[in-house]
């Protein structure tokens, strides 16, 4: 299955951010903490070249943090700057600041040793539709900048914004690559809202949703939907699930549209736990 979604203001974005990238210092790309890798826009990774990086791992709150731990070590095995965030605790705020200084004081030292005069640092944030790009430049700004929702695509055009006088920062949309080859990053990305739920059946996202916990999380499965045994196929947890849940219909049958928006609510607002949705079994690569 080859999942296909490139609106015409992404396209667009793109090319702004090939010409933008120019006149910025650094690069901060937020991706979810729950598939760091899926997450992590490929068709941008050769745009960006050389440009340091930092990789800022969002809604920690939301993923299990054994697992977010091993991402980290792995992303920083590979020679990446790298930090998690929950855009709703401070500290963490200030964490990024910090990082960004760091990376923002290299091209700085570059502009003093040319005998130029200091300037704010710049840097772009780029992202995935949905990852929470615009209520992290909110917690930056200290201030509503940015427009937030909870679908993609609400970000549509580029703006400046400063961070005290720190830095600025370029916003730009988020924005997905034209097709996903693997099948399985669809499912990823839709599990976490990152794609429109009209591009797969959410039936279909719901079922990958259970059989990865019953394969990773048989216990939060458990705890969430009252099961006695965990074991049991993935229809017979839809029948379950909807019977619990009255997601009937006449003659006793279950809607299983119904019981599937709330397994994908359920894992969207952190009522089935703290769950990663990808392992970090293999490697990071740029092009």
């Amino acid at each position: 299955m080859t999942i296909q979604w490139f609106p015409g203001h992404m396209a667009k974005a793109k090319r702004e951010v090939e010409e933008k990238l120019k006149v910025v210092d650094f690069v901060i790309e937020l991706v979810d903490a729950r598939a760091p890798l899926a997450s992590q826009n490929p068709m941008l990774q050769h745009t960006l070249q050389n440009k340091d990086k930092l990789i800022v791992l969002m809604k920690k709150d939301l993923a299990d943090e054994a697992v977010t731990e091993q991402w980290l070590e792995q992303l920083t095995n590979d020679q990446h700057n790298a930090i998690t965030v929950d855009v709703n605790q401070k500290q963490d705020i200030q964490h990024v600041i910090q990082a960004a200084k760091t990376l923002a004081n290299k091209s700085l030292e570059k502009w003093k040793r040319k005998g130029l005069r200091p300037r704010p640092a710049r840097a772009m944030i780029i992202g995935i539709p949905n990852v929470g790009k615009s209520t992290f430049i909110n917690r930056l700004a200290h201030k509503k900048i940015a427009s937030t929702g909870d679908r993609p695509g609400i970000t549509k055009k580029q703006a400046w914004i400063k961070v005290k006088k720190e830095f600025e920062l370029l916003d730009t949309p988020g924005i997905l690559w034209p097709k996903f080859e693997e099948e399985i990053v669809g499912y990823r990305l839709a599990a976490i809202g990152t794609i429109k739920d009209q591009l797969l059946p959410t039936e279909d996202v719901a079922a990958f949703i259970l059989q990865y916990m019953k394969d990773h999380y048989p216990n939060q499965l458990s705890e969430r939907y009252q099961l006695n045994d965990p074991s049991i196929d993935v229809d017979s947890l839809f029948q379950h699930i909807g019977t619990k849940r009255g997601c009937l219909e006449a003659g006793g049958n279950v809607n299983e549209e119904k019981v599937a928006d709330i397994i994908l609510q359920d894992l969207r607002t952190g009522k089935l736990g703290s769950i990663s949705l990808e392992q970090p079994d293999y490697q990071i690569e740029e092009e």
